[in-house]
């Protein structure tokens, strides 16, 4: 019996400090990059033969002369450039290009989602690590985050916003079909009491970022992108509802009364900008209201609308306002308006959006400036300074690496070799 009682003890100690050993949680390996060279964002400069370290999904320590501990494990991009996780601030991730125009009456919300989901893993993996989604049907975009976020599919960060707001017929209405179909589309909202209902209702609905039509757009039937939409005291309703309950606010705006009746609101960017005027610009520097041009899509759309079946006054729309907006917006680089990176990726096959650096260089920036766009710039403007942005001590480990030099050739972006997201790498 004392033998017995002596085995069951032993027995019960061996299991009790088994599983305390079991509680514990593993040890997190760091892991050490070395880096041939590191761009340091904040000063457009470049810093040679850095290491980065990483714990868990966030960076510890970067620059050069950093101790690597001897347990980490080594990534060597030693022949390489490594820069932030890039940010696209203007997204469809939901939409392809050949969905324009009447073949977009065929796609439901389900397979706009699906949709979603390919596009996602085609943009983390050109180097695009954060994305706002500015416009999805259906709330699929919110679907699409919340998948990232659960790890069911791989992706970019998301800032979604859901349907985004517009007037009766405006861009961000549905104008394709006839009247016997009442059809309206679920952001419109008319009138003041209106547009704060549905402010507060795509918020209820997990929207991250408010955006709406202050203007007419190019893609749309039968409107004016030079035209405004919204009223100032439409505007104002929705934008002080959205900073009142923590959003961001994003205008859709090409026209120069709609650009400076957004401003006067109070948004926070001003998408596309196409007709940008010196008083717009003015306006924007003195309240910090970012301009996110979106530009590689006139190239790519002038050369490839032929095959995509859109109606006749749509093209003749986009042939009279891509090319305009090259002039304006190169005017309102050099009077140095605020600058967040943009493609409207979705105009154009998503996973190219790197292109659109290069036409800012074009029209005047650096390529140390154009890639502030889509780093601190971006980060700003989507109020994560504190998590993403540059490759700094206690944000992501969202990182990406290229063959060459982008400071001397912007052109490198466009082809992204290596990509980290959160410490985990997604393209080798």
């Amino acid at each position: 019996m004392k033998r017995a009682g002596a085995c069951l003890a032993t027995l019960f100690f061996i299991s009790t400090l088994s599983a305390s050993v079991l509680a514990q949680p593993a040890a997190v390996r760091p892991v050490a990059i070395k880096c041939g060279r590191l761009v340091d964002v904040r000063t457009g400069t470049m810093v040679n033969q850095a290491v980065i370290l990483i714990e868990g999904d966030r960076i510890t320590a970067a620059g050069p002369n950093i101790t690597i501990p001897a347990n980490a494990e080594i990534i060597d991009l030693s022949r390489m450039t490594v820069l932030p996780g890039l940010i696209d601030c203007h997204a469809h991730l939901t939409g392809d290009p050949d969905k324009h125009g009447y073949s977009s009456l065929g796609i439901s919300i389900p397979r706009e989602a699906l949709t979603g989901a390919k596009n996602a893993r085609r943009t983390v993996e050109a180097g695009f690590t954060t994305v706002r989604n500015v416009g999805a049907n259906g709330y699929s975009d919110i679907a699409l985050r919340d998948a990232i976020d659960a790890g069911d599919v791989p992706g970019p960060r998301i800032i979604a916003s859901g349907p985004a707001l517009g007037i009766t017929g405006g861009h961000c209405d549905d104008t394709l079909l006839a009247p016997e179909f009442h059809h309206v589309s679920e952001g419109v909202a008319d009138g003041v009491s209106a547009a704060m209902q549905k402010t507060r209702e795509v918020i209820k609905y997990g929207a991250g970022v408010i955006k709406f039509c202050s203007t007419g757009g190019v893609l749309s039937l039968g409107d004016d992108p030079r035209a405004s939409q919204y009223t100032l005291e439409e505007m104002k309703a929705i934008v002080s509802e959205a900073h009142r309950l923590g959003r961001k606010v994003a205008a859709h705006a090409h026209g120069g009364d709609g650009i400076k009746l957004a401003v006067q609101a109070g948004v926070d960017s001003i998408e596309h900008g196409t007709y940008i005027d010196d008083e717009a610009v003015k306006l924007m520097k003195e309240r910090g209201t970012y301009l996110v041009p979106t530009l590689y899509l006139g190239d790519w759309f002038l050369e490839n609308y032929e095959r995509l079946g859109i109606p006749a006054s749509i093209i003749a729309k986009a042939k009279e306002v891509m090319p305009a907006a090259r002039k304006n917006i190169a005017r309102a680089f050099a009077q140095g308006v605020p600058v967040a990176f943009g493609t409207d990726a979705a105009v154009y096959p998503h996973g190219l959006n790197g292109r659109e650096f290069a036409v800012y260089v074009k029209l005047g920036l650096t390529p140390a400036q154009a890639i502030q766009t889509a780093t601190v710039n971006a980060a700003k403007l989507l109020g994560w300074e504190d998590r993403v942005g540059a490759v700094e001590a206690g944000k992501f480990a969202d990182l990406v690496a290229v063959d060459g030099d982008p400071l001397k050739d912007v052109t490198e972006l466009e082809r992204v070799r290596w990509v980290m997201k959160g410490g985990v790498v997604v393209k080798k």
